[in-house]
């Protein structure tokens, strides 16, 4: 019997699919319904953030993360985050793993925080528009998982009416379960729950809340804790890692990083009088090394100060000592103090063949 040719194949498909209603069958199977996703929004940061970046902040309803070596601006710019959301009544959530935490330096950058105290005058808490939670609850990958789905599950109930912002410091400074119960910081134990807990389940939980079925919006911004791979062959380059393995770089639309791959890449600004030194600023490299929202990656230099980001020019390093100079001059005891830039620090930071545990 002979085959049917390719146009007449053909043919026949095309008059099938002209009588076939695809409407009427995605509405039998009711898959006509909750597919359109909300306009994106932004949590905005800084204005000089903006103006290195091009990108307004942080996106909502995205998993974003905020990776480099210590003390490079990822801590400002998480805070910087959790100050803009407040403004937007949407709940800043707080889960300190890392237990670096500074509530002094919080108020200082803008959070609007309740400070409550004894008769005596002795601070004994601090209340407000945010949740924090630290190491006294939260002791490994899985309690943050626990904790944060334990949120949206609530914020489903109707019992949590906000938009919530959960900001994680940080990825790496956390073992699993595993971990914990041997007694041994396994590398791989650590990746597999980070990617079971939140590849395979939070993650996708904080993406879906961009549909319009979705009356909240979540986002995840995580601090990233990284390490440096050493190059595989002489000729080769140094790579920077991330702490806690991939599914979290591979989930993210949004990634920030601070720094450089071989030293931190910042350099401090300084008032200086008679010996004494405050240091009031230091200049950080950052690029965006990951937009799945608009597309834009840029990289620049931008300085961080104790009230946050200001861009790297003269004019606004003069007018951000100008407005604290007096408060400096208690510690330098006068106003006369001469203001020193260091050069860039160039220590290497320890490569690795692997992840250190």
């Amino acid at each position: 019997m002979p085959r049917k040719s390719k146009s007449l194949s053909a043919a026949v498909s095309k008059e099938i699919q002209s009588k076939f209603d695809l409407n009427a069958f995605k509405n039998k199977k009711g898959l006509d319904k909750n597919i359109k996703f909300k306009d994106q929004d932004w949590i905005p940061l800084s204005k000089a953030f903006q103006d290195v970046t091009s990108i307004p902040g942080i996106p909502m309803g995205h998993i974003v993360l905020l990776r480099g070596h210590s003390d490079t601006g990822k801590t400002t710019a998480m805070i910087e985050a959790a100050v803009s959301a407040q403004k937007r009544d949407i709940l800043p959530v707080f889960i300190i793993t890392e237990m670096k935490w500074n509530w002094e330096h919080a108020i200082q950058m803008g959070l609007d925080i309740n400070i409550t105290r004894d008769d005596a005058g002795e601070i004994i808490d601090y209340e407000g528009n945010f949740i924090y939670v630290d190491r006294e609850t939260i002791n490994s990958i899985e309690d943050v998982a626990t904790f944060i789905l334990d949120l949206m599950d609530e914020q489903k109930k109707g019992n949590l009416p906000y938009d919530l912002l959960f900001l994680w410091d940080s990825i790496g400074s956390v073992p699993c379960e595993m971990s914990l119960k041997s007694n041994k910081n396994n590398n791989e134990w650590n990746a597999g729950a980070m990617s079971t807990q939140f590849g395979n389940n939070v993650n996708q939980k904080i993406t879906l809340s961009r549909k319009e079925s979705s009356p909240f919006t979540n986002t995840l911004v995580c601090v990233n804790k990284v390490w440096t791979l050493k190059p595989e062959s002489p000729m080769g380059k140094p790579k920077l890692m991330n702490k806690g393995g991939y599914a979290m770089w591979f989930d993210s639309t949004f990634v920030v990083t601070f720094g450089n791959i071989m030293t931190a890449g910042t350099s401090k600004i300084k008032a200086i009088k008679d010996g004494k030194q405050v240091e009031f600023a230091k200049r950080a490299n950052l690029q965006i090394d990951k937009n799945h929202i608009n597309g834009v990656t840029t990289r620049g230099r931008i300085v961080m100060t104790p009230h946050g980001f200001i861009n790297d020019d003269p004019n606004e390093l003069k007018k951000y000592k100008n407005d604290h100079a007096k408060e400096w001059s208690k510690v330098l005891g006068g106003m006369d103090f001469d203001v020193v830039e260091e050069g860039e620090q160039v220590q290497d930071i320890s490569q690795f063949e692997k992840e250190p545990e």
